[in-house]
């Protein structure tokens, strides 16, 4: 061992040897040189207070690699992820297995949103409440209540089959806007301010990035009053750390939040000032103004799935829109009115006034000119819409936060650019300073993975492109007994090519199942996939990461085209014009990049273990024959490339065992 090494680092290389404390908790334990290198980084890091941007391909065991150095440091860390499952896994089976095999006295904690605790000051108020919407929500909610008898920690997720979509989950949480703070008849038992205590209180804490953001902005989670104290922060899955910032580091109004306020503001009306105010005709006013608002954001469009992203200048510029917002205005300030005559009979009145005059406010400052350096967009959804001003990047906001305190700044993903310096994440960041490690997957690509890109191939914005890819996609499946995955760009691009595979497998009276997203809860959708082998799996952009399939199960990932961030969508523009103006090439420093980190993400579903085979097809003949294919077949794991279709479906049959006729 080098001399030169501190303790630190001598102590985690210690960790990951043979008869190490890794390998003596678990038998199954093996060395993996590219684990031990990161963890050493990672604990240079911790030695010396900086930032470090690690990418670490599929197999290297980042976790593992950020999490020992930490642990041992000693030194006090928040650990933020992507997703709340993340958030889990983590607190509830990595942290633990680690601390254990380190033996090591550290105290953890969790924090979460509000939204993921119960409050049970709300779920009093809904029991009380006549505006549960039916009776699947009547049974939601005493479940709810049962539950709330024996939980400690109050995290919905305890909640075994509570769909995170349900309608009773907003009635039962609070929100920064309705929350009464000490005023609570229920402060002393809040379960919000029992997590941020034990979070104080911890020496690591596990966090997710939009808490992070929603805390930078509105100091609102705990993780304000966390973050000075706190000598090592990590982000996992940090390719989704730029776009958490976006959503949270701006500001909005949605035609929701105002619904929102006039089902509250009528109950608790109706439940403590009955007859002091018109409570159904001032939440009346509010509901058919974020309706009427709703409406004009549509305008012509009807028919709406997922998320639209719409320009904003094709709506402010309309009367009926700045009309529109001046009702949501008007409705809220007529509400705050009302609400200011009761406001000395219960704190929940104060803040409902307060909600109404931040509503009225907001809905204002939207008739109003953007600040120069965002940019505004409408979210329409097929129930809300939402008005949106925000930066175009992180920057300014982590270099604020990276500039307050020295401490030791980790930032890791699988997927985090396809150049040396890892330039699509550190220039969205702002960590062009940092110190960069690559390290690629331990796992053999050449021998058993296959990448197929068929040239003669309709292009993607050809009409038949849909059907050939369905058709390929049967051709795949059938050769496997199902066993795939269909990753589309698009929701338009699902349901079409969803669609026609299930009339592919008809056609020949298959019995391979077509799971769709959508047509169930996407945990639900991995559950039926895993119990049902025969089946194909079409999923959109939540499926293109974090599913982990390892093993047989999956052997055969399609992908519809090249995923290329839409031209049309405001953010994008706006970061176009950007480059544009500095003189570069958006297509290729935006287009290309976003695409190659997108590819990434979505092959990375294939091949999840050192044993796992596969293959691998991208239904874009512009990654075979344009200039820029090269760059992102580049960006790809080492997948041994196959020229024909009989070669992929040779390949195919191998890997089922299927003899093939001669």
């Amino acid at each position: 061992m080098s001399s030169s090494r501190s303790a630190l680092q001598e102590a985690v290389e210690h960790a990951f040897t043979r008869g190490g404390a890794l390998s003596q908790a678990d038998e199954r334990y093996v060395e993996r040189e590219v684990q031990r290198r990161m963890a050493i980084d990672v604990a240079a890091a911790i030695d010396e207070r900086r930032a470090l941007v690690a990418e670490a391909g599929t197999g290297v065991g980042k976790t593992f690699a950020y999490l020992v150095p930490t642990l041992l440091s000693g030194a006090r860390a928040l650990i933020s992820t992507a997703t709340k499952s993340l958030q889990d896994q983590l607190f509830l089976r990595d942290l633990p297995r680690l601390r254990d095999a380190l033996q090591l006295p550290v105290a953890m904690a969790l924090l979460k949103g509000r939204a993921s605790y119960l409050c049970l000051h709300r779920m009093n108020q809904a029991r009380q409440s006549a505006q549960l919407p039916d009776r699947w929500a009547v049974r939601t909610l005493a479940k709810v209540e049962q539950w709330s008898k024996t939980t400690t920690s109050g995290d919905l997720a305890e909640i075994e089959g509570l769909d995170e979509r349900s309608s009773v989950i907003p009635l039962v949480t609070s929100s920064r806007e309705n929350c009464l703070g000490a005023e609570c008849p229920e402060y002393r038992q809040c379960h919000v301010m029992k997590a941020r205590r034990e979070a104080m209180a911890a020496d690591v804490v596990v966090v997710n990035h939009h808490l992070f953001f929603a805390d930078m902005a509105l100091r609102d989670s705990g993780v304000a009053e966390l973050l000075p104290s706190v000598e090592v922060a990590v982000f996992d899955e940090a390719h989704q750390l730029a776009e958490a910032g976006v959503q949270f580091l701006g500001t909005t109004v949605s035609s929701g939040q105002v619904i929102d306020f006039a089902r509250d503001m009528l109950g608790i009306g109706l439940q403590q000032a009955r007859g002091l105010a018109p409570w159904q005709d001032l939440a009346a006013g509010c509901d058919r103004a974020a309706r009427d608002l709703r409406m004009v954001c549509a305008g012509a469009l009807r028919d709406v799935r997922g998320t639209l992203k719409l320009r904003w200048e094709e709506r402010a510029q309309r009367d009926d829109f700045a009309d529109a917002l001046q009702g949501v205005a008007r409705a809220c300030t007529a509400a705050e009115e009302a609400l200011d005559t009761v406001s000395e009979l219960a704190p929940d009145f104060v803040k409902l006034g307060e909600r109404a005059r931040q509503l009225a406010t907001l809905a204002q400052g939207f008739r109003g000119e953007a600040d120069a350096a965002n940019v505004r967009w409408i979210d329409l959804t097929p129930h809300q819409c939402r008005l949106v001003e925000s930066p175009l990047d992180i920057r300014a906001a982590l270099r604020e936060q990276m500039g307050r305190a020295p401490k030791a700044w980790i930032f890791t993903s699988a997927t985090l650019g396809d150049d040396d310096r890892l330039s699509w994440f550190t220039e969205s960041a702002g960590l062009e300073d940092a110190v960069v490690l690559r390290v690629g997957s331990p796992f053999d690509y050449e021998a058993n993975a296959r990448l197929y890109v068929p040239r003669s191939f309709p292009k993607p914005s050809e009409a038949a492109h849909p059907a050939a890819v369905a058709r390929l996609a049967a051709l795949c499946a059938r050769r496997l007994g199902g066993r795939s995955f269909v990753l589309t760009t698009t929701l338009r691009a699902l349901q079409s090519i969803g669609e026609q595979l299930r009339a592919e497998f008809d056609a020949q009276s298959d019995d391979i199942q077509v799971l769709l997203q959508g047509q169930a809860p996407k945990r639900q959708l991995m559950q039926q996939f895993l119990a049902q082998p025969r089946s194909v799996l079409v999923g959109s952009q939540s499926f293109w990461e974090g599913i982990d399939v390892p093993g047989d199960a999956l052997q055969c990932v399609l992908i519809d085209k090249l995923p290329f961030p839409p031209p049309n969508d405001p953010l994008v523009e706006a970061r176009v014009k950007r480059l544009e103006r500095e003189g570069r090439n958006a297509f290729a420093d935006y287009f290309v990049a976003e695409a190659a980190v997108s590819l990434k993400q979505g092959a990375g579903r294939l091949i999840r273990s050192e044993t796992d085979r596969g293959l691998l097809v991208v239904c874009d003949p512009r990654m075979a024959g344009m200039n820029y294919g090269r760059r992102l077949r580049q960006a790809l794991p080492p997948m041994t490339p196959v020229l024909s279709e009989d070669e992929a479906l040779a390949w195919l049959s191998e890997l089922s065992g299927v003899s093939l006729p001669f």
